[in-house]
């Protein structure tokens, strides 16, 4: 069994001002996904870095806008019932993925719509980025203590740990980790190295809905559901969620073979 790594969930204390780990990790997500797709300019022509910023400015947007708005629906809306000024204390945590998404799809229309840029030309250049950012939120998740993983059936078992956070105070799985490796830097790999071959238009972003789908399907049976989330007997509602994700990825990757469209920027010295 490992022991948890009780780390002061305040990283940065200047004066009266705090930063906390949880909005750092948010912060290095963004820094990581600007950098790379910054380097992604250099292989691909027709983007330029200013655009880039500014794509990670739409997308910093719709992910906290929608994050926010999407955990609230989906997870909490309860409680925002209860009290409606909730849905403004970011800094509580609270983000749900899905939310986030859809929150990044909205804000990419206007980003196309500003460059003249179609939508999976855009999608298929920054997926890639996104992973990092992933797994940086996750990482964040584990620092605070929260969305910890289910009880463990041997409490020997290496990788289990005990979460302060948690009132039970059960061995359970660091699943913040496991999201962090399959969603994050595994799904990273496969994209940036998927990217990197010639493929049709659409393909790699059906490969990051399959891709995240199916590791977010998989780890939420080591993550313990937030209370009342069990959706349909045994699948939480993060992996009823997902099905639609994996669903239309998969329909996404056939038409984009099917149809075989190569019409944007290649790569540069190819």
């Amino acid at each position: 069994m490992l022991t948890y790594p009780n780390i002061d969930p305040v990283a940065i204390s200047l004066g009266p001002l705090q930063v906390h780990w949880y909005g750092l990790m948010y912060l290095l997500a963004f820094l990581f996904a600007w950098g790379l797709a910054t380097y992604r300019t250099k292989q691909r022509d027709g983007w330029t870095p200013d655009m880039v910023s500014d794509l990670i400015f739409y997308g910093a947007l719709g992910v906290v806008v929608g994050g926010r708005i999407g955990y609230v629906f989906f997870y909490g809306f309860e409680q925002f019932l209860a009290n409606p000024l909730w849905l403004f204390q970011v800094w509580t945590g609270g983000m749900s993925f899905h939310g986030g998404f859809l929150g990044v799809m909205i804000a990419m229309l206007f980003w196309c719509k500003k460059y003249q840029m179609t939508w999976f030309q855009t999608l298929d250049f920054i997926a890639p980025c996104v992973p990092t950012g992933l797994m940086f939120g996750r990482i964040g998740n584990f620092i605070g203590g929260e969305l910890y993983g289910r009880q463990v059936s041997d409490p020997n078992f290496a990788l289990g740990m005990i979460f302060p956070n948690d009132p039970l105070h059960l061995v359970r799985h660091p699943s913040q980790l496991y999201q962090a490796l399959a969603e994050g830097l595994i799904l990273f790999i496969v994209l940036w190295w998927f990217s990197s071959k010639p493929r049709p238009r659409m393909a790699v972003s059906a490969l990051f809905l399959i891709g995240y789908g199916i590791a977010r399907f998989v780890v939420e049976f080591f993550r313990e559901p937030d209370h009342g989330q069990l959706f349909i007997g045994w699948m939480s509602k993060g992996q009823f969620l997902t099905v639609p994700m994996i669903l239309i990825g998969l329909w996404m990757m056939w038409y984009a073979y099917q149809k075989k469209i190569y019409d944007w920027g290649p790569l540069k010295n190819s």
